[in-house]
């Protein structure tokens, strides 16, 4: 189960999602890590689904009506937690480069100390990790694929 706390902590809304226990994310002043591998996969086959489910809806309302409004639903509450996850990782990153005052040290070519390196490589391994590319390769694909079959279906009746 998901659950989300929103802790009011001085000018800042900190907010913590965590999941059965693991820490999704937490934007304090400690050094920011990765969400484990399964946290990544999980809200990749929830952007997913959603982005079956919004594309579906086309299908569904050619093809059984009723599904169209539970559809949608499962398409937006899975949205819901894939963007309130995909926002707290941003800014998880910003927080992390402006706490750490990243882009003013290399504009001014100063030394990066050993901490500084630490969260460059979150930073950079945080992107690479990401699966946000295929996210995007799969929706442009779905959306594809989804007005083809609205064309399809629309010229078959």
């Amino acid at each position: 189960m998901v659950l989300v706390y929103i802790i009011f902590n001085g000018p800042w809304n900190w907010i913590r999602l965590q999941l059965r226990g693991v820490i999704i994310h937490s934007v304090e002043t400690h050094k920011p890590q990765t969400a484990p591998k399964y946290i990544i996969y999980l809200f990749f086959i929830l952007g997913l689904i959603s982005a079956i489910a919004f594309r579906g809806i086309i299908v569904f309302q050619h093809l059984e009506p009723s599904w169209v409004r539970p559809v949608w639903y499962i398409g937006t509450i899975g949205y819901f937690f894939f963007f309130l996850y995909r926002y707290l990782i941003t800014k998880k990153r910003k927080h992390a480069i402006e706490h750490y005052k990243l882009i003013e040290k290399l504009k001014a070519n100063d030394c990066l100390s050993d901490e500084d390196r630490e969260v460059a490589l979150y930073l950079l391994s945080s992107i690479t990790v990401s699966l946000e590319d295929i996210n995007y390769a799969l929706i442009f694909a779905l959306s594809v694929i989804a007005i083809i079959a609205d064309l399809v279906l629309t010229a078959m009746k």
